[in-house]
């Protein structure tokens, strides 16, 4: 019957609870009962009412509240913690009530006035995870939420919590405790569709049986990427960011959403003894629609020509007219030698790692393949990219060995590959950051933007080179269109580090410092980074927060001074690097 029937709804369940609670209690009984209530007559229960909350239920230390809108169950809870953060100020930290506050929206099952079910109990969860005064939310409520209030968050990942089958994704709301008006910078914005047919290639299933062949698969989806790539008129999402798909299940349409992109490609590998098995399909992100499925057959030496039948098929079904002379110019075989390319995908798969162990790694592979093919640019390119990298992040042994070998790799890689875009990127960063010619290497870099207009990495390589060369505003609009290319990058706080960099040349330093800071949450360790959130907070008088970064950057890097930066930033023009001495010495950085 019906009024058996268990009834569900959709909600936006916000749970809270004091942080202590016991603790404060065994200390001050009365007085901590006498302020909760003091508090929520005058600022929990008024701010319920104008966001039109339901308390389902309250404990002594906690409460539950149901919200028919996120936007209001967020805009509310920040509310709270603002005012609290007010009430707070000068009281001993032993004797402040802070909240702890998680987001969730869900299905929830309705009994009574009561709420039960995975939509209520992950709310609890998050609220769990948020450290005393903080905010934790879910994806699913950032989605519904970004855009249309304004706050930032942290991206702590997927966590397993207790007693949720599935982990989730969760995020931590930084507060502004300025509560100046501030854009939404979320690790997931709002992104608009391109004007060109977009498309993000996912990770491939190894159907292998072996796990150890995952190298192989992800490289064809590698190549794909690059086979799209090169069509000018296709807006493509870089490996980076399509790769942070890998090991899930996504709704395409999700897809589509958090990459801004129209179609959506996936599909699986399967490679055993000497064949090959390559199927793809092709989706509408935007309805969920298949617009074609097919399966690719041959031998291992055939892998190229598979890889171009599935770029090919894919450029068909997104402009049926184009001409044949596009699809065939799209087409490219890095080497005549398939010990040499799988070296190379090896390779690939170590250098994602993003580990100084993987790195290292990579180097060797890619050795191996230049051994083999010794006129292989994309290897050059990669091999001398890894001693860029290691030189970025301090790892590099022997400066008087490596440094002239990452510039020897990248010219090799220059000469070999006038027409792979690959090559002429990685070649062009390591020539300007390790080699020091910043007017060549810029060069490079452009030639591989006309090859390859999306190319993330020429982009952002580009956007660097151009910043350094005295145009930090062509320098941020490249960044942007890298950024764009790769959302959900890993790398992603390099790229914001060099924006801040470009920001703080052009004199904005507000959005120096902001761009910084947000690198730095990503990778709190990048020295880099660190260095620019100290300077931009100097130039924008925040005097105790750059000092705090210097601090950061001195526990980092003891040796760190006035006298021996120039050996850290080699790069910089003799006035750009004055500007940035300058900064520094406000921030309080020793001679």
């Amino acid at each position: 019957m019906a009024s058996d029937q268990v009834k569900r709804k959709l909600a936006a369940i916000l749970a809270a609870d004091v942080a202590g609670y016991s603790r404060l209690m065994g200390a001050d009984e009365a007085g901590t009962l006498a302020r909760l209530k003091e508090y929520r007559r005058e600022l929990i229960d008024p701010k319920n009412k104008q966001y039109r909350g339901r308390v389902v239920k309250t404990t002594g230390d906690g409460i539950l509240i149901e919200f028919q809108s996120v936007v209001d169950a967020v805009s509310y809870s920040i509310e709270i913690q603002h005012g609290m953060h007010d009430r707070n100020a000068g009281v001993p930290a032993e004797k402040r009530i802070e909240f702890r506050i998680g987001i969730n929206v869900g299905d929830v099952i309705i009994e009574g006035r009561d709420l039960y079910g995975d939509g209520v109990n992950i709310a609890a969860r998050l609220e769990g995870l948020a450290e005393p005064g903080g905010i934790c939310i879910s994806r699913t409520v950032l989605n519904h939420a970004r855009g249309k209030v304004a706050f930032e968050v942290e991206d702590l990942g997927e966590q397993a919590l207790k007693n949720i089958a599935n982990p989730i994704h969760v995020y931590r709301v930084l507060l502004n405790s300025s509560r100046e008006p501030t854009m939404c910078r979320s690790t997931d914005p709002v992104l608009a569709l391109p004007d060109k047919p977009s498309i993000a290639v996912l990770p491939f299933q190894n159907m292998s049986g072996d796990p150890e062949q995952e190298y192989f698969t992800d490289g064809m989806v590698e190549e794909i990427i690059t086979g799209l790539s090169r069509m000018h008129w296709l807006f493509v999402i870089a490996r980076n960011s399509s790769f942070a798909y890998k090991g899930k299940s996504p709704d395409v349409r999700q897809v589509g959403r958090e990459l801004g992109v129209r179609y959506v490609l996936e599909g699986s590998v399967r490679k055993a003894a000497n064949r090959l098995r390559i199927t793809g399909q092709l989706i509408d992100a935007s309805t969920g629609a298949h617009l074609w499925a097919d399966r690719f057959d041959g031998g291992l030496e055939d892998v190229f020509e598979l890889q171009d039948h599935v770029t090919s098929r894919v450029i068909g079904a997104i402009a049926p007219k184009l001409e044949q002379a596009e699809i065939e110019r799209a087409k490219h075989k890095p080497t005549d030698s398939l010990d040499a390319y799988d070296y190379y995908l090896r390779g690939m798969a170590s250098v994602h790692r993003w580990s100084r162990e993987g790195v290292g790694e990579a180097l060797q592979l890619f050795y191996k393949a230049i051994e083999l093919d010794p006129d292989f640019a994309s290897a050059y390119g990669l091999a001398a990219w890894c001693y860029f990298w290691r030189r970025v992040n301090g790892w590099m042994t022997d400066l008087v060995q490596e440094v002239p070998e990452a510039n020897r790799l990248a010219v090799r890689a220059a000469e070999l590959g006038s027409d792979d875009a690959v090559a002429l990127s990685f070649s062009g960063l390591t020539i300007g950051w390790v080699g020091g010619d910043v007017e060549g290497a810029a060069e490079l870099t452009d030639r591989a933007l006309v090859l390859n207009p999306n190319l993330a990495a020429a982009w952002s390589s580009s956007g660097f080179l151009k910043t350094l060369l005295g145009d930090p505003e062509v320098g941020i609009e490249h960044l942007e269109r890298a950024m764009r290319i790769s959302p959900l990058d890993p790398l992603m706080f390099f790229m914001e580090n060099i924006a801040a960099l470009a920001h703080f040349l052009a004199g904005r330093y507000d959005e120096a410092w902001l761009l910084a800071e947000r690198a730095c949450r990503k990778q709190p360790y990048f020295l880099g980074a660190i260095r620019v959130a100290a300077a931009g907070n100097a130039a924008a008088g925040r005097l105790d927060d750059a000092r705090r970064w210097i601090t950061r950057a001195l526990q980092l890097d003891p040796e760190l001074r006035v006298s021996n930066l120039r050996d850290r930033v080699s790069w910089f023009r003799p006035d750009d690097f004055a500007k940035y001495v300058e900064a520094l010495r406000k921030a309080g950085l020793p001679e």
